[in-house]
């Protein structure tokens, strides 16, 4: 356990460990920009709302497992949560193999969704014990440092897997054209999803090794409950908590927005017909390198010179504007304002977070749940804009902003007023 004297600095083990699972976190999350279009070619799907079920797979399983996730930490601990929750990454990533060996999507959904549940059990951890082993005032900035590694690894994974998978996919593509019989094409096909297993098995050796140094590294274990009944008053039901579920809503749209700028701005490149190759196939790497841009302002920003609630509104401000622009611009222009909406994204997160579970006393690890669940805004988003795109019709560009725009609004709320509800019972 923390002691209270060490709750004014941060402990350097739990950080940089923090720091590493957050890197997995960006690694096996990001991949997904790549898996989408990788998908689409290899199991010969016919709408980008088919290839979205990617990101559906992995981001529902934080709704169904985040309560689950909390109630196994309570049982074994965040230490040992941790470690649990690589494993179950590594079995994910296992998945891929028969996936690829049956040529099946269901298993190729299901392999994403095992790999979702661990990174929701991942992140039900990670995330209050990054938020708890310093002063909840400089959380965010905590957070930022830890996302910054997560980015970072968003940024390799595309470029990664792009080498490994989409240059494949391109080529199989342009043999496809050219195969005259359904079993010469199946046979393209067959040996594009060949090409997963190398990368998922070094993923899972990867993870189970990370996991044994993880098991015999010295942690404390963060008693969340007693390092704060002190501080805040401990409410019997978790429901005198307004700000809790307006947090996880936050949450709901925050990683919606993000998911769109990340995962989708391959498709919707592709749909702007005049950007190049390379930015098609790398172009979730561009969204995260203005996310990193934006947390290292967060890093030096907060809360020196702004607060989390200030720099919310900042994000948010700058993403209206440039989904706007992205909308009202075409070719190479509009890619560059989706591209930066990196930028505004990137200090959501870090903020909403902390302020979502502020003061829950002994209802932290459960408010963590609750937060968590909010990620399957990931998994929602993406399938209202192909809903709008390929069966309304909508104009790509424009179900884009009806997509977006409402999602940035709300956050607008919570950073001006939803952060604020129920104080009372804190």
């Amino acid at each position: 356990m923390i002691s209270n004297s060490a709750k004014n600095r941060t402990a350097l083990m739990p950080m940089l460990i923090c720091c590493a699972l957050f890197f997995i976190l960006g690694f096996v999350t990001w991949a997904n920009g790549s898996l989408i279009p990788f998908a689409k070619k290899a199991f010969s799907l016919e709408t980008d709302l088919q290839a979205y079920l990617v990101t559906f797979a992995s981001y529902i399983a934080y709704f169904f497992l985040a309560i689950p996730s909390s109630w196994i930490l309570k049982k074994i601990g965040f230490h040992n949560g941790l470690v649990a929750s690589l494993l179950v990454l590594g079995l994910g990533s296992l998945l891929f193999i028969p996936a690829a060996e049956k040529s099946s999507y269901v298993l190729f959904l299901a392999a994403i969704f095992v790999q979702g549940s661990g990174m929701a059990l991942l992140q039900t951890a990670v995330n209050p014990y990054l938020s708890i082993i310093g002063p909840i005032e400089s959380a965010a900035q905590r957070i930022s440092i830890a996302g910054f590694c997560n980015k970072t690894a968003g940024m390799v994974a595309p470029l990664v897997l792009s080498t490994l998978l989409l240059k494949g996919a391109n080529a199989a593509e342009a043999k496809l054209a050219l195969a005259s019989s359904a079993v010469e094409k199946q046979a393209i096909l067959d040996e594009l999803l060949n090409q997963l297993h190398a990368p998922y098995i070094s993923l899972a050796v990867v993870l189970a090794i990370f996991a044994l140094v993880l098991k015999f590294v010295k942690l404390p274990e963060v008693n969340a409950e007693e390092d704060t009944q002190k501080e805040h008053s401990t409410n019997s039901s978790i429901f005198a908590y307004p700000h809790l579920f307006l947090g996880a809503l936050a949450i709901f749209f925050c990683v919606a927005v993000e998911v769109m700028a990340g995962d989708i701005i391959g498709t919707y490149a592709r749909q702007l017909g005049t950007v190049p190759q390379i930015f098609r196939d790398n172009a979730t790497a561009f969204t995260l390198g203005f996310m990193l841009l934006g947390y290292l302002i967060g890093i030096v920003a907060i809360p020196r010179f702004i607060s989390q609630q200030a720099a919310l509104r900042i994000c948010t401000t700058v993403g209206i504007l440039f989904t706007v622009l992205s909308v009202f611009t075409t070719d190479v222009v509009s890619f560059w304002f989706v591209a930066m909406l990196g930028l505004a994204n990137s200090l959501m997160w870090p903020a909403i977070f902390p302020l979502g579970i502020k003061g829950l006393g002994q209802h932290t690890k459960t408010g963590s749940a609750i937060m968590i669940m909010g990620i399957a805004g990931g998994a929602i988003w993406p399938l209202v804009y192909g809903f709008m795109k390929d069966e309304l019709k909508v104009d790509f560009q424009h179900a884009f902003l009806y997509a977006m725009l409402p999602a940035y609004l709300y956050i607008v709320y919570f950073a001006t007023k939803g952060h604020k509800a129920g104080a009372e019972n804190r």
